[in-house]
């Protein structure tokens, strides 16, 4: 079947950028698996009128309301593979059945990977997060950990004072320079040295050192590396990097540098949010239907 976009991923970017096409009259195919980054989130927060709704609240809403919309259909079947060029793209999903469409929109999301300690897979989104702004205020201003995986935990660590006395588990990873020392000093964060065993608690967060000793925190931050899926490398669109790891590299339109090909939301950011990919989304719907009409 024949669309005049296909849009991969219907999670907050996707339906966002879904909806100014849907609007327009333009025929959608939405294919969504369902696999959020953030379900394993409770609530959300930061999202203007949505503030501290659960993040599958918000995505259903958004869904049941795109679908009213009589031009747009919707599959929940992975996508296997993409191929083509503007005005002849091709999506074949996993069941085997094949779409085509004039333009693509690439709103998959991305995958966090979590360092391999024991303890952290399971609190990850209830103890364990990586964004202050989607989480910190609800730690009431408690003790709070930043893990040390990479150079950019540093700067977590100068954040997060703001949240609450802030300690700095350095893991055995992190080795602050003369100049970092003394910001972190400034903002009052303290320094662990030594490597973090496990992770321990339900109600109360322990931090468990090699050497045995213990710190009870009321949450602990780590940054985490970003993957995406190989959808847009399928395609050849060029890549992005950032200290989180790679992205989609898109224009102020949110254009790919393979004409016809936009993306949007945390595919497409070095960092994301629900407020985020809904702003990214939405200017990525308005430049599709620009480009279908007016052309590349």
């Amino acid at each position: 079947m024949t669309h005049d976009v296909i849009i991969i991923g219907g999670s907050y970017a996707g339906l966002s950028a879904a909806l100014p096409l849907a609007r327009a009259r333009r025929s959608l195919l939405v294919v969504d698996a369902g696999v959020r980054r953030n379900r394993f989130a409770a609530f959300s927060h930061g999202f203007l009128t949505q503030d501290g709704a659960p993040p599958d609240q918000v995505a259903h809403t958004g869904q049941a309301q795109l679908k009213a919309y009589e031009t747009v259909d919707w599959s929940a079947t992975p996508v296997a593979q993409v191929s083509g060029q503007a005005d002849a793209f091709s999506v074949r999903l996993q069941d085997g059945t094949e779409h085509t469409a004039r333009r693509l929109v690439l709103a998959t999301g991305v995958s966090d990977t979590l360092p391999e300690l024991p303890g952290l897979a399971e609190r990850w989104g209830r103890q364990v997060f990586h964004c202050p702004y989607c989480h910190g205020y609800e730690l009431q201003q408690g003790p709070v950990g930043v893990l040390a995986t990479s150079a950019l935990s540093s700067h977590q660590a100068l954040m997060l004072p703001d949240w609450g006395p802030t300690t700095f588990f350095l893991n055995d990873v992190a080795e602050p320079d003369t100049d970092t020392l003394a910001a972190l000093q400034a903002r009052g964060v303290t320094l662990v040295s030594g490597q973090v065993a496990r992770l321990e608690g339900d109600e109360a967060l322990q931090v468990v050192m090699q050497d045995q000793r213990r710190f009870e925190m009321a949450g602990l931050f780590i940054a985490t590396q970003i993957l995406p899926g190989p959808l847009a490398t399928q395609l050849g669109c060029e890549m992005d990097t950032s200290p989180m790891g790679p992205f989609v590299k898109t224009d102020a339109l949110k254009s790919t540098t393979v004409p016809g090909v936009f993306a949007c939301g945390d595919v497409a950011r070095p960092a994301g949010s629900i407020a985020l990919a809904v702003g990214d989304g939405a200017m990525a719907g308005a430049a599709v239907h620009r480009s279908l009409m007016f052309g590349l």
